[in-house]
C-alpha cells in the first residue's frame, strides 16, 4: 500500500513553525476565555473564524487543494495541544476531518475538485452523520433511506448525537440505498449533503461535558442530494469508505485523550507545589507523589501509542489495532489522570474556579466516541490473532 504522507527534512521545521504559531494562539486567543465559553455551553464562534485563517481545517487536506498536506502525526500532535487548552475546539476541526478525507480518498475527480478546496477553507464546514436514535456502534442497522429519483436521492430518516451540524454546513451521511440486499453493508452508501429544504437540525443535545462544540439530533423528510453527490460514485461502498476515516477519527479521540491526560497532570503537578499541608508542599507527601508518578507513566505511555499509530496511518498501513490501542489506551489516561487530578485538588477540584472539573467531565465522552472502548479492545484481540496465526 503507497505511503498517505511520505517524511521531508522539512516537515520537522514545517511542524515546529505550525505547533509554535498554535501554541501562540491557544495562550492568547483560546485560553483567557475557555471558562466562561465552556460553562455557558457558548459556540465559540470567534475562534472557529481564526482556525479558519490559520488554515486548521485544511491541515492534512493536499495541498493542490488548498490544504496544508500536514502529516498525521503532526495533526495529532495539533490536536493534543488543542486539546490540553479546551478539548471542544479539537471536535470542531475532527469530524470535518473525516468528512473531508471520505472525499479526498474516495471521492471522484469532480467531487474533490469542487469540495476540497471549500472544506480546507471553511468555507464549507461540518462532519459525519452516522449514528442513529436505536443504532450506534452497529452502524449496519441504519434505517436513514436514499431513494432515486430522476437525478436525485430522496432522503427519509433521523440521525443522533452529530457534531459541528448546527454551525456547520455540510455533512458526509450514511444511508441505505438498497435495504434487501445481503450483506447489510453492500446496500449502505455516503452522500455529500449540504444543509437545504428538508434537512432539518430538530434538537441540540445537552452534554455533561465536551461543551460549546454543537451536538445535535438531525431530521430528513424527502431531502434531495444530486446523484453527483454520491461519494466515488458508485453505490454500496459507504460503510468502507466511513470506516476508513474512522481510523483517522480514532487517531484524533487518542490524541484529545492525550492532550486531556496531559493537561490533568499538568493542573496536579503545578498545585501539589503550591498546596501545602503539615508544613510542607503536598508533592513532597509520598501519597501524592506515588499519583503523579502513575499519571505520569500513563501520559508518557499514550503519547508513544499515539505517535505510532499517527505514524502507522501516515505509512499507508493497515492501522484498526494500532489506533485502537491509542484510542483505548489514551482515552483510559484521561479518564484516570483526570479523576486523580481532582483527588488531588480536594475540594478545590470540585470547583468550577478550576480547570480540573471541565477535564472530569469532558473525559468519559473519549471512553465512548468514536466506538466505545469495550469496541476497541474486541478489535485489538481480533486483529492480534489474525496477525497471528498457528
Amino acid at each position: 500500500m503507497n505511503a498517505r504522507h511520505q517524511f521531508d527534512p522539512a516537515d520537522q521545521e514545517q511542524e515546529n513553525l505550525i505547533l509554535d504559531m498554535l501554541e501562540k494562539f491557544l495562550n492568547s486567543e483560546v485560553k483567557p476565555y475557555v471558562r466562561e465559553l465552556e460553562h455557558n455551553d457558548t459556540y465559540p464562534a470567534e475562534i472557529v473564524e481564526k482556525m479558519k485563517d490559520m488554515g486548521l481545517f485544511g491541515c492534512i487536506i493536499a495541498p493542490e487543494y488548498g490544504g496544508l498536506g500536514l502529516s498525521t502525526t503532526t495533526y495529532a500532535k495539533i490536536i493534543e495541544r488543542m486539546s490540553r487548552v479546551w478539548m471542544s475546539i479539537s471536535g470542531i476541526i475532527n469530524s470535518h476531518l473525516i468528512m473531508a478525507m471520505a472525499v479526498q480518498r474516495f471521492g471522484t475527480t469532480e467531487q474533490k475538485d469542487y469540495y476540497l478546496p471549500r472544506f480546507a477553507t471553511g468555507e464549507l464546514r461540518g462532519g459525519v452523520g452516522l449514528t442513529e436514535p436505536d443504532c450506534g456502534t452497529d452502524l449496519q442497522a441504519i434505517r436513514t433511506s436514499a431513494k432515486l429519483d430522476g437525478s436525485d436521492y430522496v432522503v427519509n430518516g433521523s440521525k443522533m448525537w452529530i457534531t459541528n451540524s448546527l454551525h456547520g454546513n455540510c455533512i458526509a451521511l450514511l444511508v441505505k440505498t438498497d435495504s434487501k440486499i445481503e450483506p447489510r453493508h453492500k446496500g449502505m452508501s455516503l452522500l455529500i449533503a449540504e444543509k437545504g429544504p428538508g434537512f432539518t437540525v430538530s434538537k441540540k443535545l445537552e452534554k455533561l461535558g465536551y461543551k460549546g462544540i454543537d451536538t445535535c439530533a438531525l431530521s430528513f423528510e424527502n431531502y434531495r442530494v444530486p446523484v453527483s453527490r454520491l461519494i466515488g460514485g458508485i453505490e454500496g461502498r459507504g460503510l468502507q469508505q466511513i470506516l476508513g476515516g474512522l481510523e483517522l477519527g480514532r487517531i484524533n479521540v487518542a490524541a484529545r485523550g492525550l492532550g486531556v491526560a496531559q493537561a490533568a497532570l499538568d493542573e496536579a503537578v503545578a498545585y501539589s507545589q503550591q498546596r501545602k499541608t503539615f508544613g510542607k508542599p503536598i508533592c513532597e507527601h509520598q501519597a501524592i507523589q506515588l499519583k503523579l508518578g502513575e499519571m505520569a507513566t500513563r501520559t508518557q505511555a499514550a503519547r508513544l501509542l499515539v505517535y505510532a499509530a499517527a505514524e502507522a496511518y501516515d505509512r499507508g498501513e493497515r492501522c484498526d489495532m494500532e489506533a485502537g490501542m491509542a484510542k483505548y489506551f489514551a482515552t483510559e489516561a484521561a479518564q484516570e489522570n483526570s479523576l486523580e487530578a481532582m483527588r488531588i485538588f480536594g475540594g478545590y477540584g470540585y470547583s468550577k474556579e478550576y480547570n480540573v472539573e471541565r477535564l472530569y467531565r469532558d473525559s468519559p465522552l473519549l471512553l465512548i466516541g468514536e466506538g466505545t472502548n469495550e469496541m476497541q479492545r474486541i478489535i485489538i484481540a481480533k486483529q492480534v490473532i489474525d496477525r497471528n496465526p498457528i
